[in-house]
């Protein structure tokens, strides 16, 4: 009985060691890539504050226009664009952004732009209305791909398929703190104005739109929503790889703890086992 147990156990161990070299590249894996991700959202955090400084600014002075996306309409349909990741093993990282997008939703009527592979398999089975999931994978978006959606979802909101775009998404905050965040996209209202100027400096700003403030919005605007987008996904993914290598750093460090313990209870069992056999070889030589 004693052989078979540190035969069952010395099993265990090498099982365990060779899930630990997984969980160990994994997590060599994610450091690699959340280092080439935290370069990239320095850059995007440039454009994003740029962009939506911007769009402040046009929309805290009384501009004469009644474009599209200025309209508040009565909401009969709010478009969410949520963003999760295209893989698992990253800790609670999806099932919070699902959870929080869920609380933002509510009973609301809406349909749902999927981004990432996880977020396009949860939307499916709870069977919400998609706008398309042909962007579902996150990896592969880039600039170009959210200048894609950001015309389509304008081209949407002009044609009143929905009242309302929010954009649901993870902010980085460090390695060890990601949090999941919702922002509004269309339509452009007073919320934009938080970053107003001061009164003294506004007095001096003269913008003159050419050939017309609708025709500039029609123009600015997809490229806004589009920006803000950018901005959201090098959060996320930027997110996933910091929530993924805690998770595997953490897995790594358990299986370690789980070897040692094993490692312990092996030594028992074959010491106890060799103490077995030398009382029953000294009880035999006694008859």
């Amino acid at each position: 009985m004693a052989e078979y147990s540190t035969k069952d156990i010395n099993l265990r161990i090498k099982s365990i060691k060779n899930t630990k070299q997984i969980t160990k590249a994994m997590e060599l894996v994610a450091i690699s890539k959340l280092a080439r991700a935290k370069e990239r959202i320095e850059k995007s955090r440039l454009f994003h504050s740029a962009i939506y400084s911007a769009m402040c600014e046009i929309t805290s002075n009384n501009v004469d226009t009644d474009s599209d996306f200025l309209i508040t309409r009565e909401t009969k349909k709010t478009c969410f664009v949520v963003i999760g990741g295209d893989r698992g093993l990253a800790g609670g990282y999806n099932n919070n952004i699902f959870r929080f997008a869920q609380e933002q939703i509510g009973d609301k009527e809406v349909c749902i732009l999927p981004i990432g592979k996880r977020t396009a398999e949860y939307y499916g089975r709870l069977e919400y209305e998609i706008v398309t999931d042909e962007f579902s994978v996150i990896e592969k978006l880039n600039v170009g791909s959210c200048h894609e959606i950001g015309n389509l979802l304008a081209e949407c909101f002009v044609r009143e398929e929905f009242d309302e775009l929010f954009v649901v998404y993870t902010n980085f905050i460090s390695v060890l703190e990601q949090q999941p965040a919702i922002r509004k996209l269309l339509p452009l209202d007073s919320s934009l104005s938080e970053n107003k100027k001061s009164e003294e400096n506004k007095k001096n700003d003269i913008i003159l739109f050419e050939p017309s403030s609708n025709a500039v919005f029609n123009a600015v605007v997809p490229s806004y929503v589009s920006g803000m987008l950018w901005g959201s996904v090098c959060e996320s993914i930027t997110s996933e790889f910091g929530a993924r290598r805690t998770a595997m750093e953490s897995a790594t460090q358990n299986a370690e703890d789980m070897i040692d313990d094993l490692s312990r209870r092996y030594n028992r069992a074959r010491q106890g086992s060799i103490t077995q056999e030398i009382t029953e070889i000294v009880a035999g030589s006694e008859i």
